[in-house]
């Protein structure tokens, strides 16, 4: 099945992932949204605080990972309106230590459309500093977007 590429199209396939993610049970435990940017494009804002510590006083390194995997999975979905995308491998390096506030992770397709797409992101503070980056690899899964009950085109 070919993906319907027009911008109503693509801006319905855009807005149905955006409600899948405000779906997913998993983000009921945050702060955060996704915002579909266009093709290959997607930035999730997420609030952090001390819910998300680990021992020394600073953010878990899983919301460093939830978060890039997140923006970058998202990203490479953009361009692919039939299926789920499944994340086949991810590797992440943490630059700095982030304690509270605003985080945005912005995520960008880099290669790959057929069964394997690559897509990387990175995580920056309210100050626009960088804390983190990744590249994830993703691959199309036999699960229809269609059958998920959070994708609403």
């Amino acid at each position: 099945m070919q993906p319907d590429t027009s911008e109503s199209g693509a801006s319905l396939h855009w807005r149905a992932l955006e409600a899948l993610y405000a779906s997913a049970p998993i983000n009921r435990l945050f702060d955060s949204s996704l915002a579909v940017l266009g093709d290959g494009r997607a930035r999730i804002t997420f609030t952090i605080d001390e819910r998300h510590f680990h021992a020394a006083g600073a953010a878990h390194g899983t919301i460093y990972f939830k978060m890039l995997d997140d923006a970058a999975f998202y990203a490479a979905n953009t361009l692919v309106s039939d299926r789920f995308l499944l994340t086949t491998s991810f590797n992440l390096h943490f630059t700095r230590p982030v304690k509270s506030g605003k985080i945005i992770a912005e995520g960008r397709w880099i290669s790959g459309r057929r069964r394997v797409l690559v897509a990387e992101a990175n995580l920056v503070d309210e100050e626009g500093e960088e804390i983190g980056r990744g590249t994830g690899t993703f691959m199309r899964s036999h699960i229809p977007l269609s059958s998920l009950p959070g994708y609403r085109p």
